[in-house]
Parts: structure tokens; C-alpha cells; sequence
């Protein structure tokens, strides 16, 4: 299993709905529980969500340095959890 790095930014709906769907599958599946999860608020952790350079929205998920999921304007919670379970994946592979 692999962690997953998270980048956020404090007050983001997107970010929230993200924060929600990870509650869905954690609940939903116990192997999931387990997954160590760094999350990085790109204001508060500037020097840490510098060293991503590849995104443009929040939030973003990495596993191993890979990007797997980045937020779009007007995403629905559907298409998030999707994606986020798209990441919880990866990460267990």
C-alpha cells in the first residue's frame, strides 16, 4: 500500500466534497481505513505544495509521485467520488 498525498486549500468546496467522498469509501471498505493520507494546504504548507508543480486546481491526489486525480470547475460529487476512488485504488495496487 502506498500513501497518498492530497493537496487542499482551506474553505474549498471541491476540497470538501473530496474530504466527504474519502469518508464514503473509508466507511464503505476496511481495507481503505488503512491508507495513510498526507495532506498538504497549499496556503498554510507553501514549501511543501511547491514541489508540485503539475496541478493548477484542488484538490489533487498523487500515489508515488503520480498525479491521479485533479479537481475541474463544476465537478458533481459523483464525478469526485469517482475520481477519489480512482486514487484509493492506486494506492493499493
Amino acid at each position: 500500500m502506498q500513501t497518498i498525498t492530497m493537496i487542499t486549500l482551506a474553505g474549498c468546496p471541491y476540497c470538501a466534497a473530496a474530504f466527504k467522498a474519502i469518508d464514503e469509501l473509508v466507511t464503505d471498505n476496511d481495507v481503505y481505513a488503512a491508507t495513510e493520507i498526507d495532506i498538504i494546504d497549499e496556503n498554510a504548507q507553501p514549501e511543501l505544495a511547491g514541489k508540485f508543480t503539475d496541478y493548477y486546481y484542488v484538490p489533487t491526489m498523487y500515489v508515488g509521485g503520480k498525479k491521479i486525480y485533479e479537481a475541474h470547475p463544476g465537478e458533481t460529487y459523483d464525478e469526485c467520488l469517482a475520481n477519489v476512488r480512482k486514487v484509493f485504488e492506486a494506492a493499493h495496487e
